[in-house]
């Protein structure tokens, strides 16, 4: 099959190190806190923080698939945009970025979301994306009268609507199929995407039937790096790079999660950080998403439980970029050499967060040939 995404999705870029934006639809963003600054989900400040990653040369937007919050003092993303219309929405307002929906697969037909990202990408003229999620909580599930699915019914669930959603972007004739799950009869889908074969595919599994599902299935894998140690992150890219060459025959790229926190010294950076989670984090909506994800707190050791915890309010649990610039584009270096190809990217003051990285880490990296200088579109949308 013909792939021509390098030609419209930056996903595809040359760039050493690629760079998201992630949960800019979601209130608190990735940072489970009260802390001043912290992401406010209204849509003229998904547009200019959006603006400012596209004319910086970022090669995504990602959003959190949620559709209530965990609770707590700030109800931590419970005031959240629906990814398929937000994509739509910023696929018009921007010019470079690759716009993502994430998409929970029990709440959308195949059918509907074949059509939805096709219009998307023709939207896009070619930059759209989907980050496939199988759905983990509960009550948001219940909300669709649809019970929790079994871990390994999950993904074979979500084999046949990626399988279904992909024949709808790629054959051109009429098609009946009957699966476990779905009976499609005569599907028909025109206009095709703007991208061949289809838009880029992305999944976070982290068992051993998701990294599979990601081998498998998809463009890229989204990995949570244990230990926040570049080594581990190193030998969990070749694991998911070697399964999906040597079981599927298949090139897939990368990619992990960061929160930034960036000050003037390092130990400013440490003394904010802690103030967003020490003194401003949500410790009940922490307490909420742990027993929702099944962290078994009475088997784990304390500290163990804590340190979940810490870095759950920092950022999703994500890999710590904490300090100076100049630490912050260090250890995105370190990443890189170990084998991560990008990251998405959340800070506890959003903006002021999202402002500093353009303005001082990704000119360190550029100096580190991890990305080349990025000239905006002339024809930049306003």
């Amino acid at each position: 099959m013909t792939d021509s995404r390098a030609a419209t999705n930056p996903l595809f870029n040359d760039n050493a190190f690629k760079l998201g934006t992630f949960g800019m639809n979601v209130s608190n963003g990735c940072t489970i806190s009260s802390i001043d600054g912290a992401f406010e989900t209204t849509w003229p400040n998904v547009l200019r923080l959006a603006r400012m990653a596209d004319r910086a040369g970022f090669e995504g937007l990602v959003p959190v698939a949620r559709w209530r919050g965990f609770g707590g003092e700030t109800n931590f993303n419970g005031r959240c945009f629906e990814t398929y219309t937000w994509a739509a929405g910023l696929a018009q307002a921007t010019n470079y970025s690759a716009v993502f929906a994430t998409s929970h697969v029990p709440t959308m037909h195949p059918v509907a979301a074949a059509k939805q990202a096709t219009t998307i990408d023709h939207i896009s003229s070619g930059r759209f994306a989907l980050n496939i999620v199988c759905g983990w909580f509960e009550p948001e599930m219940e909300m669709f009268g649809a019970p929790i699915m079994e871990h390994e019914l999950r993904y074979e669930y979500a084999g046949e609507w990626v399988e279904i959603v992909k024949r709808l972007w790629t054959e051109t004739d009429e098609w009946s199929a009957k699966g476990r799950f779905f009976n499609i009869e005569n599907a028909v889908h025109k206009p095709k995407p703007v991208q061949r074969p289809y838009p880029a595919l992305m999944n976070a599994g982290g068992s051993e039937t998701g990294r599979h599902y990601t081998a498998k299935y998809c463009d890229m894998a989204f990995v949570h790096v244990t230990g926040h140690d570049p080594e581990t992150a190193g030998r969990e890219a070749a694991r998911v790079r070697d399964l999906a060459r040597n079981t599927y025959g298949r090139t897939i790229r990368v990619w992990t999660n960061c929160y930034c926190v960036i000050a003037d010294t390092d130990a400013e950076a440490k003394r904010v950080l802690d103030y967003a989670v020490k003194e401003k984090g949500d410790w009940v909506a922490v307490d909420n998403i742990a027993r929702s994800l099944g962290v078994q707190t009475q088997i784990l050791p304390k500290e163990a439980i804590e340190g979940f915890k810490y870095h759950f309010i920092a950022g999703w649990g994500g890999y710590p970029l904490v300090g100076t610039a100049e630490t912050v584009a260090r250890e995105i270096g370190r990443l890189a050499r170990a084998g991560v190809d990008g990251s998405v990217l959340s800070w506890p003051r959003y903006e002021e967060g999202l402002g500093r990285f353009i303005a001082e880490v990704m000119p360190l990296l550029e100096q580190q040939g991890l990305r080349a200088p990025f000239v905006p579109s002339a024809m930049a949308a306003e």
